[in-house]
Formats: C-alpha cells, structure tokens, sequence
C-alpha cells in the first residue's frame, strides 16, 4: 500500500485526509497523463475518463474537483452520477474509457469517503499507475523522460468539456437483466440497499425479471449511507423477511460491490456460504473451470470441509478482493470472493457486484427448485474466535520463533478439525489470533494460549 492509495483506492475523512484539492490534483494528473499518453504514441484524440459516485453528501464535492482537474488538463469527464462501483468498471471495459472512477468509501461511514480507480479493462488501476500518481501528488513527478515541477493546463479547444452519460447507467441495468436465465415470477424478494448507490438499480432489475420486490434503506440523504443499513447491519433484513413471509433477502452495501443473502428463515448467508452454494451449482452445470473456487485466508474452515465433501478445489489468497481477482486472471478462475461477500464471477464481470451476486444466487434457488436454507445446508459454520493483540512490533511478534512453536503447536493440535491463522493487521500495530474448531472454548482456549506467548516474551502494549 502506498502513502495515499490503499489496496481499495484513496480513502479518508472528507476534507480531513482526503480533500477537494487531493481529488483535483488526482483530477488533473488523470487528464495529462492519459493525454500524454494518447500523444506519446501518436494519437490525437482527448481522453476520456468516466465518474461515478455513491450518495455521500461529500460526493458531489470529490465529483465536481475531479472533473475540474480532468477538463483542465484536457480530458473529457463522462458522468454517470448515483451509481454502483461495478457498474463504472462493467462501463469503463465496454465503451472504451482510458479510465474509470468511482467516489465512494464503500461499506465505510457517511463522513469518509474515497477515490477508486478503474483501468480499462475494468480492473482495479495497477499499482504501477498508482505509484505515479503518488509521486505527483508528493511533487515528485519524473516520467517520460524529464521531471514535471507542474503540470501544463489544456488551452482553447483543448479544454476538455463534460458529458452526461447516464445512458451508461441504464446500458448497465440492461446488461444485469439479461443476465436473468430465469423468470422471478411468484418470487417475493426483499433488497436493502444501504441508503447507497443501488437504491435507484437493484429494485430496476428484480422488477424486470418479474420479483414482487420489497425495498427497504432506498431513501439517502448524504449521511445515512451505511448507518444501521445494508450488508454491515444486516439484522433489520433478517426481521424484514421473517415478518413479510418473504422468500429470500440481499443486503447490498455503499457501493453495491458487496452482497450478503437472507434465507426465507431470516439467517443470514454470507460469502462463504455464497461461494459454497454457486460453486456446487457451477460444478453440477460443468463450469466450474479448473474445479477450484478462490477464497481468502479469512474463509471459514467450515468451508473448507464443505469443498472437500463435495469434491471441489480450493485456493486461499490475502485477504481482499484485489488479490482474488489476481489469482482468478491470472489461474482461469470461474468465482472467488470474501466471507464479507465480495464475490466475483469472472465471466460476467471484473470486479465484486453485489446485485450480480443476487441474480445469480436467484439462478440456483430457481434452477434447484429449492428454498435458499436447503441449498445452505450442507455448509456448517465453525465457531471462530478472532482476537486482536495491540504489540510493540508486528512483524516481530508474528515471527517469534515462541511464537511460531506455540502457532504449530496449536495447528497440531487441531489437526484436520479445525486451523489456525495468525496475521498483521495491514493496518494497525496489532497482531490478529483466529481459530476455528469444533466448539468455542476449543476456539477460547487455542487463541489465549498464543496471546500468552507473545505477552511473556513482552510485546504486548499494556
């Protein structure tokens, strides 16, 4: 991760570590740059990048401060307003954009926000893109052979304008619609749309494909995105579908990349159990490529022994979806994703797509002709304790020799019931415990054997 840009893009306080003047600097590195580029190989069209953004009220700000730098430096901004981060990816791959943007802080409180950048294929901007836009931003900017102490503004006709292309957005739901291989009809469906950026989509195309749909959190006012809404707090779902007789709910969040489900019961399915439930489908249909889902080392263990019974490969990568969609380009993957469910289908999409994730969770109950809980069924979560240790040094607690006697200790201990999993938070100066096994005080009992071992060797704040 760089000084700026996370593995999720550009994220912070609006006008505390993220500013108007960042997006604008963003902005006008984004116009030159691609610009540049166009001119370097001989070409003589302006860029164009394409916006979108969630329903923050500091949206409009970050929206209006980058098309701001991207016009002064020439580019043409294409504006897709309220929208979801799939939907600039799915847009910014089919019409040709030399790049996308998405202003949204995702599952985060109204009051952050970011600033993520999409290539032109779709995917996450690589790092080495970023990396420049960090050393402009430092003033620290050397590329095409010279060093840029500023950077030049586009005059007269070179100025580039802006473009309401909402047109993209509604190419994006036709696309999602199509995407239905079954009629919905008689399928009474709830959608919690977080108060975010799929508040004007999902209900568009559950309704096309024939749901009764019910909506609840489609009301956003700039700052209850999030708040007691949507994937993060999913409880108010779970209640909704149990009271209404419901067949089945999906909480979508900020952005709508993610997506957890509600069985017709009112318990909640998560990425996991997503994962577990299309993989067995897309196998049975013959089209699981290389027989492997793509999870995280986060994943439950449960999951795990779920695969194993149904004869389906598994590969663990770090966790965030960034590192799954590597793994699955770079392997021939078909779905991958996160417990958090941040699930991709690599054939209809580049990025997590949360109302992509419910069509195709609606596929399986159809096509199986049963209720979301029996298709859950089979996957039984275990007990997972995740303890944080705040440390004087991660790295060197994580990688005390004591440490890692006690971890492998422990890993045999559990043996083929259960796993260990010790890591830095990416983040913080903690050191995170997790065990899965069979029971609780199994999880309780492994996890503080641990901790004890890095407090006696003193890396514990007290």
């Amino acid at each position: 991760m760089g000084k700026y840009f996370g593995t999720d893009g550009f994220r912070g306080e609006a006008n505390e570590n993220l500013t108007a003047d960042h997006a604008y600097q963003v902005g006008r590195f984004l116009g030159w740059y691609y610009g540049e580029v166009k001119r370097q190989a001989g070409l003589v069209a302006s860029p164009k990048v394409v916006i979108g953004k969630d329903t923050r009220r500091s949206s409009y700000m970050f929206e209006y401060a980058l098309v701001a730098g991207l016009v002064a430096s020439g580019a043409d901004a294409y504006m897709l307003h309220v929208t979801t981060t799939p939907s600039v990816a799915y847009v910014t791959k089919v019409d040709g954009f030399d790049c996308g943007i998405m202003i949204s802080a995702s599952h985060n409180p109204y009051y952050d926000n970011g600033i993520k950048l999409i290539n032109s294929q779709g995917e996450k901007m690589e790092e080495e893109t970023i990396e420049i836009i960090e050393s402009y931003l430092d003033g620290e900017l050397e590329i095409f052979g010279q060093k840029w102490e500023t950077l030049p503004f586009a005059k007269k006709e070179q100025i580039g304008c802006t473009v309401d292309y909402v047109s993209g957005r509604n190419r994006y739901i036709g696309y999602l619609i199509s995407l239905g291989l079954y009629s919905f009809k008689d399928m009474k469906v709830a959608l919690d749309c977080a108060n975010g950026a799929s508040w004007n989509i999902a209900k568009s195309v559950f309704d096309a494909l024939g749901a009764k749909t019910y909506v609840i959190n489609a009301a956003p006012d700039g700052t209850n995105i999030n708040r007691d809404a949507g994937s993060t707090h999913i409880e108010g779902l779970q209640k909704y579908v149990v009271d209404n007789g419901l067949d089945v709910g999906f909480a979508y969040d900020g952005d709508a990349d993610r997506c957890l489900a509600v069985d017709e019961k009112g318990n909640v399915v998560d990425g996991d159990a997503i994962l577990y439930i299309c993989g067995v489908y897309l196998k049975e249909k013959g089209e699981l490529m290389n027989n492997t889902v793509v999870t995280t080392v986060m994943s439950n263990f449960g999951l795990y022994k779920a695969f194993d019974e149904a004869g389906i490969d598994y590969a663990k990568t770090a966790v965030g979806d960034k590192y799954v969609y590597e793994y699955m380009s770079q392997n021939g993957c078909r779905i991958g994703g996160e417990q958090s469910g941040h699930i991709i289908y690599s054939k209809y999409a580049t990025t997590g797509d949360g109302i992509l994730t419910s069509l195709k969770i609606m596929e399986v109950m159809l096509a199986a002709k049963k209720p979301l809980s029996e298709l859950t069924a089979p996957f039984t979560v275990y007990p997972q304790v995740l303890k944080n240790v705040r440390v004087t040094d991660k790295k060197a607690a994580q990688d005390d020799a004591d440490v890692q006697a006690k971890v492998a200790e422990v890993a045999e201990s559990l043996g083929d019931s259960g796993r260990i999993l010790v890591r830095e938070s990416g983040t913080e100066p903690l050191v995170r415990v997790m065990v899965e096994a069979e029971s609780k005080e199994e999880c309780e009992k492994y996890v503080d054997s641990v901790i004890d071992v890095i407090q006696q060797k003193g890396y514990v704040v007290e």
